[in-house]
């Protein structure tokens, strides 16, 4: 008889599977399922090696997949300083955290911080090169916004890179300038990626290997005990695929990497004749990613209508119709799979003008292209993304996190990240955090999705509310599908992979306002258990 290597017995198992939406019992062999069923059925299997895990009645779900992200920000962050408002409330507590980070740096080194938000400090402005001046101006020093779109530079830094009064506005980039003309240090979208740009040298030295390895753990383990599995890293160059290599080579990577690499490597992935889908179930090449506009969290999406009460003030395009055209076209023609960050409405637009025209030049079945965030649409845009078979990937944690900000864009917010109108379209839809912008915590996105209240309880787009069991799909099987993964994981069927969590309790019967306080008990990857609550 075959004995499986682990069984879960008596638990409440939401499989995520039409055919058998719930079950009692699974058992695992290997990497995958064998069988789901009654309990008494699943005892069968139980041999004097097999593990069991009693769920004593408690909920079972997919594992859940967190369709766009950026570990190795998470990780890299480790060794910067911590900037959100959680921990600090104001300018002076920013350079106060900075210069305790000074005392231990060695001279030459930058000194880096992440996570502010300037709508949420008690002087609702972003810091300066002044302000962090008061830091050092022998060290060079960088902070970076929570929306990863924006940062502020001290002094020395932009000596170093070489920014001054007559440096021009980069395309697709901003610096902001005092009424002098002189730059505050604070760097936008392309101005901003000078001192991080993806796939070129970047001016801040990147984490050495060993760091880079040393580091992977952190996001890994925060990502396990929340239940994730697997993962989209929406920002992958020759450094990350190198330690992503490492970590697996190591034995150090438990989740599952869906890599979406920046749009500046193609060249190089062509010329190895390698395209979407190349590796295995545990690290696999993903979608070519490009960038089109600005960030939501930064007010720099770009949008038909400005901003409420900035009346000249419409976001930030990165790229030119033209640059975007080209590019969609060259991975498209490539094979591959295509994600591009588009926030603002008339982005999107752009965005499906460049899809369009390349599927019309060369049409593709099953291409599966793909709108990363699709924050700000409208009917017509949802018609036209249902037409041209693309997914859309709207971030998961922002109305809770966020809903205070939203207010900028007055009566769109209905039409913000629109999951309702989204699935009444018929159009996949995958979870997504981007994470570290926003929180990588499945059960938080579920209570934003379904109540759409902010964190201060506030109603925020109340029509684009979703179902729980809808909240778990997306971000299980609709995420599976973003990578073409829906016929090996997203579900718990039979041979599909042995991923799955283990949860306190049933998200579809507890109050819409405490999914979020929900745990996570148990995470298993591939029948192996990785993550035990204590």
């Amino acid at each position: 008889m075959l004995f499986a290597d682990l069984v879960v017995l008596n638990g409440n198992i939401i499989t995520v599977d039409d055919k058998n939406p719930r079950a009692e019992a699974l058992a695992a062999k290997g990497e995958k399922i064998i069988a789901v069923g009654a309990t008494s059925e699943i005892k069968e299997l139980v041999g004097e090696n097999t593990k069991v895990i009693d769920a004593q009645g408690k909920t079972v779900t997919p594992g859940f997949i967190d369709a766009h992200c950026h570990p190795p920000y998470v990780s890299r962050s480790s060794l910067q300083v911590d900037c959100d408002t959680a921990k600090v409330g104001a300018i002076d507590d920013i350079v106060s955290a900075l210069r305790e980070k000074a005392k231990i740096t060695p001279k030459g080194k930058w000194i880096e911080g992440f996570g502010y938000d300037d709508t949420k400090l008690v002087e609702k402005r972003h810091p300066t090169r002044w302000d962090l001046d008061k830091v050092s101006t022998e060290y060079p020093i960088f902070l970076r916004h929570i929306s990863e779109h924006m940062g502020v530079a001290n002094s020395k830094a932009l000596e170093i890179a070489k920014i001054t009064k007559d440096s021009p506005d980069p395309a697709g980039g901003k610096f902001d300038r005092d009424k002098d003309g002189e730059p505050t240090g604070i760097c936008r979208e392309k101005a901003f990626e000078i001192f991080k740009p993806p796939g070129a040298q970047p001016i801040i030295p990147p984490p050495t290997r060993e760091e880079d390895k040393k580091a992977i753990h952190l996001p890994c383990q925060k990502y396990l005990s929340v239940g994730i599995t697997s993962v989209g890293d929406a920002e992958v160059g020759p450094l990350e695929m190198r330690l992503y290599q490492d970590a697996l080579e190591d034995g150090l990577l438990p989740i599952r990497v869906y890599m979406m690499i920046i749009s500046d490597n193609l060249p190089y992935l062509k010329g190895l004749k390698l395209r979407t889908g190349f590796g295995n179930n545990r690290l696999k090449i993903g979608p070519i990613k490009m960038l089109l506009d600005g960030a939501i969290a930064g007010r720099t999406a770009y949008l038909y209508e400005p901003y409420e009460g900035r009346p000249d003030d419409y976001g930030i395009l990165t790229m030119t119709q033209e640059e975007l055209d080209k590019k969609v076209f060259e991975a498209h023609e490539a094979g591959f799979q295509i994600g591009v960050h588009a926030n603002g409405d008339r982005a999107i637009d752009m965005l499906l003008d460049s899809y369009e025209k390349a599927l019309n030049k060369l049409p593709r079945e099953n291409h599966r292209h793909r709108i990363e965030h699709c924050t700000v649409v409208n009917s017509r845009i949802l018609k036209r993304i249902k037409e041209l078979g693309l997914i859309v990937l709207p971030l998961s944690t922002y109305v809770y996190q966020h809903g205070d900000k939203m207010k900028e864009y007055g009566k769109r917010i209905s039409m913000m990240f629109a999951y309702r109108s989204f699935l009444d379209y018929g159009i996949p839809v995958a979870g997504s955090s981007d994470n570290p912008c926003g929180l990588a915590d499945p059960l938080l996105s579920f209570q934003s999705m379904v109540t759409r209240k902010s964190k201060d309880g506030e109603l925020v787009g109340p029509e684009q509310k979703i179902s729980i069991e809808e909240a778990i799909r997306i971000y299980t099987l609709g995420s599976a599908y973003a990578s073409f993964e829906e016929n090996i994981k997203g579900s718990i069927e039979v041979g599909k992979l042995a991923d799955f969590v283990v949860l306190s309790n049933d998200p579809t019967k507890v109050s819409t306002d405490t999914i979020k306080d929900i745990k996570v008990e148990r995470t298993v990857v591939g029948g192996r258990i990785v993550y035990e609550r204590r």
